[in-house]
C-alpha cells in the first residue's frame, strides 16, 4: 500500500471554493434572483446553493464541527460557595 499524502494546499483551495460557492448561493437566494422553491425544480435550488457547499466544506474540513462544538461547550465553573450564601 502506498501512503496517502495530504495536499493541504489543495484542501485549502477546495474549502475556499466551497465557501465562495456558499456565499454566492446565499446572495442569490437572499436577493430572490433564484427562488428557494419552484414548481419545476422543487427544492433543488436550495440544495445546490446552500446544502451542497456546506457538505463539501464539512468533507474537506471535518474538524470544523469539532471546533464549533468545543466553543459551544465551554466548561462551566462550579462555585465553591453554596447558592443560598
Amino acid at each position: 500500500m502506498r501512503p496517502t499524502l495530504i495536499d493541504h494546499n489543495r484542501q485549502h483551495r477546495l474549502f475556499s471554493c466551497a465557501l465562495l460557492w456558499l456565499l454566492v448561493g446565499g446572495v442569490l437566494l437572499l436577493t430572490t434572483l433564484v427562488p428557494v422553491h419552484t414548481a419545476l425544480f422543487g427544492w433543488m435550488p436550495l440544495f445546490w446553493l446552500l446544502i451542497a457547499p456546506l457538505a463539501v466544506m464539512l468533507v474537506v474540513q471535518p474538524q470544523l464541527i469539532r471546533r464549533r462544538r468545543m466553543h459551544r461547550r465551554a466548561p462551566r465553573r462550579r462555585g465553591t460557595q453554596p447558592v443560598w450564601h
